[in-house]
């Protein structure tokens, strides 16, 4: 709180290196606009509050913060003479939302000049226009190329999502097709041997053994155990053995798709029991057809439920479906990107997923965390290929005291110390020229702190990189 205006003296200000090079006309000036004003340790003025004023402390020790999430993150202290703060960008007028960025604060008796902030404006198009118009130029320009970067680093990121589920997709739509082309041909067959059985002098009642045993045979697809492959290989050779010994031609062609449908030589005494022997062979045949046909349509079902389960992924990853802002679940989110970047991920990587399930939904913008878990992800698997291409990503959910933890940990090369504090820079990029715009993390940063009151942490060593997301379970929309 200020307890006083002082007087200005334009000496004392001149003696600062932010006047230094001032004449005593200007600092008179100053002197004239502003005012000295003293406060006692406690807030100075508070981010997001209208900014007012420039300050440029004289004398005392000032504390800047950041608001992160629930708590005040200190981002300066220092004693030095001439630090300033407050309405810095007041020369771009109303084309700036003009609010402070921080929050300062004084740890004791402090003095500042104090200078309005239209009033700094004001002198600051006077007697230094050609600045202005470069600050102006590097502020705006800045603004633009993050934005344009941005915007294409976006459509980047799609284009690989877009190839990469169509590689996803590609794989089931195709084994859809060429099960749909056997099964045509399949059933093609079953009803041939169906004519050549129908043609003999058979009693209804083996017609009938023949059909419940086509039924049955349909059920034990549906009911299949699962077989090791020694398993699967010991059973080959027994229904080879019994083919064989019934005269069945080609028992060996024959036997694994018995035993793909869970048929075992057990069933296969009941058919030739039920059967004539001469019946046999023709009977075996149609029910191999049966087993065939069965097991296509359901590698056809599988087919299908992968497409289906991919366009969900799709739909959730992208939120096309969804409100912007909403109670959202983080494992849906974390699963839908995964498997959107499993193509990127590859098969050399490992995801090893250890997920809270108990952990109650978050109020967030789902699409934009896609976008945070997106970058993390790209960054885990491009520090692993880097190490040899393989290794662990581990993702990992818990609570953290009011919060919901995301960490996302691999194995990859590390971070290196000395710039692990500029990881978050707009445009800094450790990525090779052409790979890497250095915006991954700025945008992840932004969309975590800002938008969602969250933080990032990160720690890092080589073959251990952790980036952690803290996101608040109560909070309220940003716009």
């Amino acid at each position: 709180m200020s307890e006083a205006c002082l007087p200005c003296e334009p000496a004392e200000i001149g003696s600062l290196f932010l006047f230094e090079k001032l004449t005593p006309e200007q600092l008179g000036r100053l002197c004239e606009a502003g005012r000295v004003e003293r406060y006692e340790p406690g807030p100075v003025y508070t981010e997001g509050d209208p900014a007012t004023c420039f300050y440029v402390m004289i004398e005392g020790t000032v504390v800047l913060s950041r608001r992160v999430g629930g708590d005040d993150v200190e981002v300066t202290r220092t004693s030095q003479r001439g630090v300033y703060a407050g309405s810095m960008q007041a020369y771009l007028g109303d084309r700036v939302r003009q609010v402070y960025n921080n929050s300062l604060r004084v740890t004791e008796p402090t003095r500042f000049f104090v200078l309005p902030a239209d009033t700094f404006a004001a002198i600051m198009q006077e007697w230094f226009p050609m600045a202005v118009h470069l600050l102006e130029g590097l502020f705006f320009g800045s603004k633009s190329t993050q934005q344009a970067i941005g915007q294409r680093e976006r459509l980047l990121a799609l284009g690989s999502l877009s190839a990469g589920l169509t590689h996803e997709l590609n794989n089931p739509a195709a084994a859809a097709v060429r099960a749909t082309e056997a099964l045509r041909e399949r059933v093609g067959k079953m009803r041939r041997k169906l004519g050549i059985i129908a043609q003999g002098t058979y009693s209804p009642e083996v017609m009938a053994n023949l059909i419940e045993m086509q039924e049955r045979t349909a059920e034990r697809v549906a009911k299949v155990p699962a077989l090791s492959p020694l398993e699967a290989s010991d059973r080959e050779d027994e229904l080879t053995d019994w083919l064989d010994d019934h005269g069945i031609p080609e028992g060996w062609r024959i036997a694994p798709t018995f035993v793909q449908a869970g048929v075992d030589a057990d069933w296969l005494d009941q058919v030739a029991a039920a059967v004539d022997e001469d019946i046999l062979p023709n009977a075996i045949g149609w029910l191999n057809y049966t087993a065939e046909t069965e097991l296509l349509m359901d590698e056809i079902k599988d087919s299908t439920a992968r497409i289906s389960h991919l366009v969900d992924a799709a739909k959730q990853y992208s939120q096309l479906d969804r409100a912007p802002f909403q109670n959202a679940d983080v494992h849906e989110l974390l699963d839908s990107t995964l498997l959107m970047l499993s193509g990127k991920i590859g098969s050399r990587i490992e995801v090893v997923k250890e997920y809270d399930r108990t952990l109650p939904k978050v109020p967030a913008y789902p699409a934009e965390l896609n976008q945070v878990w997106t970058n993390l992800v790209d960054n885990a698997v491009a520090a692993m290929r880097s190490a040899g291409g393989e290794g662990t990503l581990t993702v990992r959910t818990a609570r953290d005291n009011d919060s919901l933890l995301v960490e996302f940990r691999d194995t990859g090369i590390g971070i290196p110390a000395e710039i692990r504090e500029r990881i978050f820079d707009p445009f800094f990029t450790t990525k090779p020229v052409g790979e890497g715009t250095g915006l991954g993390l700025d945008i992840s940063w932004r969309i975590v702190v800002d938008k969602h009151h969250g933080s990032i942490q990160v720690s890092s060593e080589p073959g251990d990189t952790r980036f952690q997301v803290l996101l608040p379970l109560t909070t309220e929309e940003v716009s």
